[in-house]
């Protein structure tokens, strides 16, 4: 055998321990995304049995949250490629990853008190925003007893970035797997009255994923105190003690990470805004279309979380092929799902409409709706899928500038441009919003893949270090 032969033969082996890999890290990512996914899915789907009145005031005071909850969390996130690429440089940087959880730990706490004051009054928000007195007061309502689940959610995902950057993500799985049922359980008794407890309606909603997440982000605290592997670590000794440096470092890399995944929310949520002017009907099609698309986006999500571990693990050894290979195995992955997804909403739209709502003659137009919605989503799977998984890619190179800027021009820019031309001028209402989201989505994943495809010339790799 000669030697290009062998090498050959050695590059499909790498190929294939690089899938193995990646596929040992996605999955138990994606499931777990997919299953606290489903935690937010269940509650919108026994708010829609309230009414759509009460879903739309619901969807729009959580439209509130989303973009400053993922600011936060691109901030924590940021923990994800700096214990991976510590770790790749030293399997036993224990000192290193500990001072990023600390500082992870800081941000949380500094972030928080102020984001729920606004949080308070997002009754009068949702007012300025021109809705009507009525879904102000009942989306109020519901958040003043959602928003306090924002502590625990925060501190599960910075855990979360740790037992991943080890490589054993499979623990955050099985939680997220009991508070499906576990949310399904509290939500409904505390939504409709059951087993002796008080209906009550929406704010029950919020009081039942409260109680969730506080339950979820106790047991993984308790699995990372007393799991052999994790517990070296110490992640909570001293945590009191502030590291100004590390803290710094992870803002600097963290809050172009939280201001993308912002401007993407903040569109999607503007967008619930702009339908909110069409129609109460509009906004809870709009609720239910993106339920299904998140859905569907959790594969991809992962896959990009995976991406960020194995570039960062590959950036730490020096390994330039190693990115390459990383990067790569998880968008063939996803975009190849993202392709399937589209065809099941393309063939079964109103099957899939009528999992959320009931189909009765008072819900018509709504699924109507939601149906045309859902259409233009199939067509954003695969740039969906693209651009999310392109994030992460760079990120594990520490690259987070300019996806910002590639947000902003794509979301802000030709999405909501677009959208907003097509909706209020062309007079397509939902539609048109629906494909300006489509069309801000193809245009960063186009441009998130161009940057990745010329990292060498760029300098992001190790060669160019």
């Amino acid at each position: 055998m000669d030697a290009a032969t062998i090498s050959a033969g050695e590059r499909k082996a790498a190929w294939r321990d690089e899938l193995r890999a990646t596929l040992a890290l996605a999955w138990p990512l994606i499931l777990a995304n997919l299953t606290q996914q489903l935690i937010q899915a269940t509650d919108v789907l026994l708010m829609g049995r309230l009414g759509a009145t009460q879903l739309a005031a619901a969807t729009l005071a959580l439209n509130m949250t989303f973009t400053f909850n993922l600011l936060m969390l691109g901030l924590v996130i940021a923990s994800s490629p700096m214990m991976a690429t510590a770790l790749g440089q030293r399997s036993n940087a224990v000192r290193d990853v500990r001072r990023t959880f600390r500082a992870g730990l800081w941000l949380i706490a500094i972030m928080l008190p102020p984001y729920w004051l606004v949080l308070w009054h997002v009754g009068t928000l949702m007012r300025l925003f021109g809705e009507s007195a009525d879904l102000a007061t009942q989306g109020q309502t519901f958040l003043r007893a959602y928003m306090w689940c924002t502590a625990p959610w925060l501190l599960f995902q910075l855990l979360r970035n740790f037992v991943s950057a080890l490589e054993r993500p499979r623990v955050v799985l099985w939680l997220s797997l009991g508070g499906i049922g576990l949310n399904a359980l509290l939500s409904w008794s505390l939504i409709f009255g059951r087993f002796g407890l008080p209906a009550l309606g929406l704010l029950g909603g919020g009081v039942g994923s409260t109680l969730t997440w506080l339950l979820m982000c106790g047991a993984l605290v308790a699995v990372v105190l007393a799991d052999r592997q994790f517990r070296r670590f110490h992640l909570f000794g001293r945590f009191w003690r502030f590291d100004r440096e590390r803290t710094m470092a992870m803002v600097r890399l963290g809050w172009p990470i939280g201001v993308t995944m912002a401007l993407e929310m903040g569109v999607f949520a503007l967008a619930a805004y702009f339908m909110g002017w069409i129609g109460a009907p509009a906004v809870a099609a709009h609720a239910v279309a993106l339920q299904l698309a998140a859905l569907t986006f959790m594969v991809p999500l992962g896959l990009g979380q995976a991406a960020t571990v194995r570039v960062g693990l590959a950036l730490g050894r020096r390994d330039e092929a190693g990115i390459a290979r990383a990067g790569w195995t998880s968008w063939v992955i996803g975009v190849a799902f993202m392709g399937a997804m589209a065809l099941i909403m393309w063939s079964i739209p109103r099957e899939l409409i009528t999992l959320f709502l009931k189909d009765v003659p008072a819900n018509g137009e709504t699924i109507r709706l939601a149906v045309s919605f859902l259409m233009v989503a199939a067509a954003f799977q695969l740039v969906d899928g693209a651009q999310v998984i392109g994030a992460g890619m760079l990120r594990g190179l520490h690259d987070t500038r300019w996806p910002l800027v590639f947000a902003l021009v794509g979301y802000w820019v030709v999405g909501l441009g677009i959208g907003a031309w097509l909706a209020f001028a062309q007079d397509w209402k939902g539609v048109g919003i629906w494909v300006g989201l489509a069309s801000g989505l193809a245009a960063v994943a186009a441009l998130m893949l161009a940057r990745w495809m010329m990292r060498s010339r760029l300098g992001l790799t190790v060669a160019a270090r």
